[in-house]
C-alpha cells in the first residue's frame, strides 16, 4: 500500500506576483481574490487539495510589504506566523519584472529557514524563453532554493510538475480534511472577499484598501427561494462612499452584479444580493473593528 502525504504550503512572494492565481487554480475554485491591486489580500487564505497519494494545504499569505498602518500590521504579522510551522515555502516572483526591493525583503525573511524553499517564477507566458536563464539566475545567486519551477498560474503551464516537486518534499502524514473540502474558511468569509475584488476591480486607486466587507446575513428564508445575502461595505471618507455607490448608484450595482456571479458559483444557488455602503472613519488603525471583519490574526 502506498504511502500517503500531507503538509503546509506557504506561498509568499511581494504583492501582485500571482499568488492568489496559483492557489485558486489548484483548487479549482476561487477562494483567494484577484485583482492587479498591491496588497488583495489580508488574512492568511488556506486552500486544501487532495489526490489519492497527498493532502496540500497551501497557505497564500498577504503580500508582504512594510506596513503603514494597524491593518498592514496585520498582514504581516499574519505572513510571518505561516512561516514558523510549515514543511514547504513557494517563493513566487513576476518573471516580467526585476527583481527589487520588495523581493529582497521577502528573501530576509525567509533566510534562516531550515524548511524547503521552492523558487516558482510565474508569468512565464509574457516572457520569451531565451529570458528564463537569466531570470533564474538573478533569484539564484544569493539563495539556494530547493528547486526552482517556471510556471503559468494563469494557463496552468507546469503547475503539474510543481505540485509533484511540493509533494516529494512532503513526509508521510494524515488527512487533514476531508477529501471534498477546498478551503477553511467559512462561506460568508468567502462571500465578503469576493464583493471585496469587484469593488478592487472597478474603483480607482485611493480607494482600495480603504475598502473592508462584512457580511451581515446569509440564508434561505424558504425552500426553493434564492438565498438571500446582505453585505456592508465600509470605506473612511465620505467621498469614498460616493465612488463606490457612483452616479445614481450605477458603481454598486456593477459591483453587486459581478460579485452576484460569483457568489452563485461558490454556492451553487441563485443569490439575491443586497449591498449597504458605511463610512467608518480610519477604520483600519482600529484593531477591534480589523478584527469584526474576519481579520483574526491570533488564530493562526
Amino acid at each position: 500500500m502506498s504511502t500517503f502525504k500531507s503538509g503546509f504550503i506557504t506561498i509568499v512572494g511581494r504583492p501582485n506576483v500571482g499568488k492568489s492565481t496559483f492557489m485558486n487554480h489548484v483548487l479549482g475554485q476561487k477562494v483567494a481574490i484577484m485583482s492587479d491591486k498591491p496588497q488583495t489580500t489580508r488574512n492568511k487564505i488556506q486552500g486544501v487539495y487532495t489526490t489519492e497519494t497527498a493532502q496540500m494545504i497551501f497557505i497564500d499569505t498577504p503580500g508582504i510589504h512594510k506596513p503603514k498602518h494597524q491593518l498592514g500590521e496585520h498582514m504581516m504579522r499574519v505572513a510571518k506566523r505561516t512561516l514558523r510551522e510549515t514543511e514547504v515555502i513557494l517563493f513566487v516572483v513576476n518573471a516580467t519584472e526585476k527583481k527589487g526591493p520588495g523581493d529582497e525583503f521577502v528573501i530576509n525573511m525567509i533566510r534562516d529557514t531550515d524548511t524547503p524553499v521552492i523558487l516558482v517564477i510565474n508569468k512565464i507566458d509574457l516572457i520569451h524563453p531565451d529570458e528564463l536563464p537569466e531570470i533564474i539566475e538573478r533569484y539564484t545567486t544569493d539563495f539556494e532554493f530547493s528547486d526552482v519551477v517556471p510556471i503559468s498560474a494563469l494557463q496552468g503551464t507546469n503547475t503539474g510538475q510543481l505540485l509533484d516537486v511540493i509533494e516529494s518534499h512532503l513526509e508521510e502524514g494524515p488527512m487533514y480534511y476531508p477529501k471534498d473540502r477546498i478551503t477553511d474558511h467559512p462561506e460568508h468569509f468567502i462571500v465578503s472577499e469576493l464583493i471585496r475584488e469587484k469593488i478592487l476591480l472597478l474603483t480607482e486607486q485611493e480607494i482600495p484598501h480603504s475598502i473592508g466587507v462584512e457580511v451581515t446575513k446569509m440564508k434561505r428564508e424558504n425552500d426553493g427561494e434564492k438565498v438571500k445575502v446582505e453585505a456592508t461595505i465600509y470605506v473612511e471618507r465620505d467621498s469614498q462612499k460616493g465612488m463606490v455607490i457612483g452616479k445614481g448608484g450605477k458603481m454598486l450595482k456593477r459591483v453587486g452584479t459581478l460579485a452576484r456571479i460569483d457568489i452563485e458559483a461558490l454556492l451553487g444557488d441563485k443569490v439575491y444580493l443586497e449591498l449597504w455602503v458605511k463610512v467608518q472613519k480610519d477604520w483600519r488603525n482600529k484593531p477591534q473593528f480589523i478584527r469584526s471583519l474576519g481579520y483574526k490574526d491570533e488564530e493562526y
